[in-house]
This record gives structure tokens, C-alpha cells and sequence, in this order.
């Protein structure tokens, strides 16, 4: 095994490990949260979906991916590559539309109750399982047609008339077919990318806004800092920064991979890994802005105490 496979690998191995670890972690955090009498915010439900998504992202793509750069490249077949290049997909596509919904909803939150936005305000929340559902729908819908043009490496017959990407091949159609059918694929992305940039826009507007009230109201803007809108809402930015950057970096690294006809393994490696910063680095900003997932070890034995006690009672 060549060094650089070994690096390669190790990269995938770590970026996977750490995210499918932060992933689980925020999910017991919701697991526990619910023996408990702790309060859902209509939030928690998006951030549910988009934990799904992100396992979904790291398993169908990370775990191959470091299969296949510690030299196992042959280990898939027609359908496991089909299928697995289909959840992924999804997986990315779901996570997207999650932070999209995530940063609409929030925007459309801490608007002022005078704003265009005063009616919608009160019925927001019931929009976000359809929104969820539809994304989900839409996701399957439009990657459907993805893992036809997919065929493993183990049953590769024509090489000249395919272009490889590690574990799986696709058939090469000409110019103008394959700028349709990515204009297809990253019209909903484009989409949420767009909602997003109004999104956060906004926010940061009405964030500014509201320091500037509070300093004419009080010397500090401590209340600000310390109001759970308002840490809910730096949350968001920072996903909907990140996200925006990751994306950014990984469609140019596609630009370039749908550019030539055979791109070298170590620019796909690096593709990939990029596709995987965002669903690695998301649990742990939304665990770092929230105050409540600290709280989990003693709410868990604050749980176990409420369960014990009525027996301690029934044994006295």
C-alpha cells in the first residue's frame, strides 16, 4: 500500500469516526431528553432529521470510501454501489433542505410581530413536518435516476467508456447531456442556498438591529447574549456559514471532476473528503451553542432518581 493510501485512508477513517461519533452523541442527548419532562421546541424535530441525513452521508460514503483507500476497491456490487451512491445523495440532499428549513424558520422566528412575517409567525411551526416530508420526498424524487448511470468496479467491462471514482464507475454521455442532468441535481441545492443566504441575511439584520435598541436601553448587551433566541440564531449562522463554505469548496471540486474525462484518485479522495466536513463538523457546533446537551449527565440521573424514588416509598 502506497503512503499516500494510507493517509488517505486514515483521513476517511478519522473524518468518519468522528463524525458518526458526534452524530450518536447528539442523538442520545434527544433520546434522553425524552424520559424526561424537558419541553421540544419545534427545532429539536429539524435537528432530529438532520442527524438521519448525516449518518445517512457518513456511512453510505465514508465508510467505502475508507474501505476502498485502504485498498479494497473491488468489494462492492452493481446494486450495493447503486444503492449506497442513492442514500448518500439523499442523505446530502436531506441535510441541506434540514439547515434550509432550520435558518427559514429561525429568520421568520425572531421577526418583529409588525413585520410581513407577523402571520406566519404564529403558524410556522406547523409547516415544518410537510417541509421535512416534502424535503425527503423531493431528495428520493430527483437522485433516482443517479444510481442508473452507476455501475461497481467489479463489473467494469468497457474501461475507455467510463469514468472511475474509487469503488464505483459511471458511463460517460457527451457534453450536453451531463450539463443537463447536473443542472438537474443542483437545482434543488441551488434553491435551499439561495433561501439560506436570505435567511441568514435577515438575521443578521434583525441581530444588529436589536443590539443597537439594547444599547440605547441598557449600558451592556448582556441580555442579548444570554437570550435563547438570540443563541439560537448565532447556531443557525454559524451551521448555514459553514454549510455554505463546505458547499462552496465541494462544487468546485465537482466543476473540476465533471471537467475531465479521468481525474486522478487523489483529487477524488479529496472530493470526497470534502463532501464529509459538513456532516462530520455539524453535531459538535450545534452540541457547542447548546446549553442544555452539558446538562444531559444530570438530567439522566435526575431521571434514574424520579424512577427509583416511588420504589424507595413503596420499600419504607
Amino acid at each position: 500500500m502506497a503512503k499516500w493510501d494510507l493517509a488517505i485512508g486514515l483521513i476517511f477513517f478519522t473524518q468518519t469516526t468522528v463524525g458518526i461519533l458526534g452524530n450518536f452523541s447528539l442523538l442520545c442527548h434527544y433520546i434522553i431528553l425524552s424520559f424526561t419532562e424537558y419541553r421540544w421546541r419545534s427545532t429539536d424535530f429539524i435537528h432530529k432529521h438532520l442527524i438521519v441525513a448525516n449518518f445517512l452521508a457518513l456511512f453510505c460514503k465514508g465508510v467505502p470510501q475508507t474501505v476502498a483507500a485502504f485498498g479494497r476497491k473491488h468489494f462492492l456490487s452493481d446494486t450495493g454501489c447503486k444503492l449506497l451512491s442513492f442514500l448518500h445523495r439523499v442523505g446530502r440532499g436531506v441535510s441541506i433542505g434540514s439547515i434550509c428549513i432550520l435558518s427559514v424558520y429561525q429568520a421568520i422566528t425572531i421577526s418583529p410581530g409588525n413585520s410581513r412575517w407577523a402571520e406566519l409567525k404564529v403558524k410556522a411551526h406547523k409547516y415544518i413536518f410537510p417541509s421535512i416530508f416534502l424535503c425527503w420526498v423531493l431528495q428520493m424524487l430527483v437522485n433516482i435516476i443517479f444510481p442508473m448511470y452507476l455501475t461497481s468496479t467489479l463489473s467494469d467491462k468497457n474501461i475507455t467508456n467510463k469514468k472511475h471514482f474509487g469503488y464505483c464507475s459511471s458511463v460517460r454521455h457527451d457534453k450536453a447531456s451531463d450539463s443537463l442532468y447536473g443542472l438537474l441535481l443542483s437545482f434543488p441545492d441551488v434553491l435551499c442556498l439561495g433561501l439560506m443566504l436570505w435567511a441568514s441575511s435577515s438575521m443578521v439584520f434583525l441581530l444588529y438591529r436589536h443590539k443597537k435598541q439594547v444599547q440605547h436601553i441598557r449600558r451592556t448587551n448582556a441580555s442579548s447574549a444570554s437570550s435563547p433566541e438570540s443563541r439560537a440564531t448565532k447556531t443557525i449562522l454559524l451551521l448555514v456559514s459553514t454549510f455554505v463554505y463546505c458547499y462552496t469548496l465541494f462544487s468546485i471540486f465537482q466543476v473540476v471532476l465533471s471537467v475531465f474525462d479521468n481525474p486522478s484518485s487523489i483529487f477524488i479522495s479529496v472530493a470526497a473528503a470534502v463532501s464529509e466536513c459538513f456532516p462530520s463538523i455539524s453535531p459538535f457546533l450545534l452540541m457547542s451553542h447548546n446549553s442544555k446537551v452539558p446538562k444531559v449527565p444530570r438530567l439522566w440521573f435526575a431521571w434514574r432518581r424520579n424512577i427509583r424514588s416511588p420504589c424507595l416509598q413503596k420499600n419504607m
